[in-house]
């Protein structure tokens, strides 16, 4: 992929944030990663969305984490996607928003649980809620290590995090990620719906239980399983 498509698609998949309400003012970021190329590109840093233009998308090496191409200055959560990429090798787009209800369970300190099918056909599992970070990881490199933790977050619970493709850091905010950019940020909108229809649920119901093991693994299957059948081939 030449380097000037991949700035367009990360621009595009940006401005799909606003279009879904998941960012106001500029509150969020998209990246997409090029492995072959060894870079990902991301929105730029506090640049208003109908401002920026394509050719505004900064340039990142996925070896150093440094900025190699554009004229300005990457997202400050750019450490946080550099970390991800490098851990989580499947995936080649991330998002970060402050969206409402999800940003509300991270600010809950409350894991997003599975309470129905809309979650399922998504997220295979629970929906972690990251600790917080200490006082020494938030004066030294912070943005790194909320993508550490992140990960080590994932590795303690034994999660896939192809299978459940999100996160939210505790007084903070979510962060998805997918096959590529376009993915990422389905993902992003969908980790939305189900914070809000979570939220909903619980509130109308203080004691729901999880949703059936059975009726979770078939929404998950049948759209992403071995023998996956929804949709057209």
């Amino acid at each position: 992929m030449e380097l000037n498509e991949l700035k367009e698609i990360v621009y595009q998949e940006n401005l799909k944030l606003v279009k879904n309400g998941l960012v106001i003012l500029t509150w969020g970021n998209v990246s997409m990663a090029d492995r072959e190329k060894g870079v990902f590109v991301i929105k730029p840093s506090g640049v208003n969305y109908d401002k920026m233009k394509p050719s505004d998308m900064v340039v990142v090496s996925l070896k150093t984490g440094k900025k190699v191409g554009g004229k300005l200055n990457p997202s400050s959560d750019t450490p946080t996607h550099y970390e991800l990429y490098k851990k989580f090798k499947k995936i080649n787009g991330i998002v970060h928003t402050h969206s409402t209800f999800a940003t509300a369970f991270a600010q809950a300190g409350k894991d997003i649980i599975p309470l129905g099918t809309t979650h399922a056909d998504t997220f295979y599992q629970t929906i972690p809620c990251v600790k917080k970070l200490s006082k020494n990881e938030i004066e030294k490199d912070y943005e790194a290590n909320t993508g550490k933790a992140i990960i080590k977050e994932f590795n303690k619970r034994h999660l896939d995090y192809m299978a459940t493709p999100a996160a939210i850091l505790q007084s903070h905010g979510p962060f998805a990620w997918g096959k590529d950019a376009s993915s990422a940020v389905k993902n992003a909108i969908t980790l939305e719906a189900a914070a809000k229809m979570a939220y909903l649920t619980i509130h109308l119901n203080p004691k729901v239980n999880p949703i059936d093991k059975y009726l979770s693994d078939k929404h998950y299957n049948r759209k992403h399983g071995k023998n996956a059948y929804y949709g057209q081939k």
